[in-house]
């Protein structure tokens, strides 16, 4: 039984030391719930600073890719310059085809008008020439006979 008196009183010493114990961790816990810790945003600031920093300079970098790509675009054309100097070229050759064709119909449309008032004198002189020489009109006539 002696050892369990023992026992008892380091029982009783102990949980009184516990009792303390937990006295003192409230006492503390009221201490720290009074006061009023600053927190510093000095860190998060700096921090802040620097992405904006960055995020800036990467703004700054999109908008000079983004203009140099306006300018682009703005000078782009649908067709290329050799295109058009093609197209350019074939477009002056077709107009001058065309003037030639044109002076040469106007001039062959001339031709034949002249042609056909030339045979109509021809063919009055003709005429005439029969209508005073009836004798080579006759041979004439003899002569379409035997050539058909």
């Amino acid at each position: 039984m002696k050892k369990l008196d023992e026992i008892m009183e380091l029982m009783t010493d102990e949980m009184a030391d516990f009792k303390l114990a937990i006295l003192k961790l409230r006492k503390l816990s009221g201490e720290i719930e009074q006061m009023s810790i600053p927190i510093s945003t000095e860190a998060l600031e700096k921090n802040l600073n620097a992405f904006l920093e960055k995020q800036e300079e990467n703004d700054q970098l999109k908008d000079d890719i983004l203009k140099g790509i306006d300018q682009k675009l703005k000078n782009a054309r649908l067709m290329p310059n050799y295109m058009l100097l093609l197209f350019g070229i074939f477009g002056i050759l077709m107009l001058g085809l065309l003037g030639y064709f044109k002076s040469s119909a106007t001039k062959a449309a001339e031709e034949k008008f002249e042609m056909y008032q030339m045979m109509n004198s021809e063919s009055e002189f003709f005429k005439n020439y029969l209508s005073e020489n009836p004798e080579i009109k006759n041979g004439y006539s003899e002569w379409l006979e035997e050539n058909k």
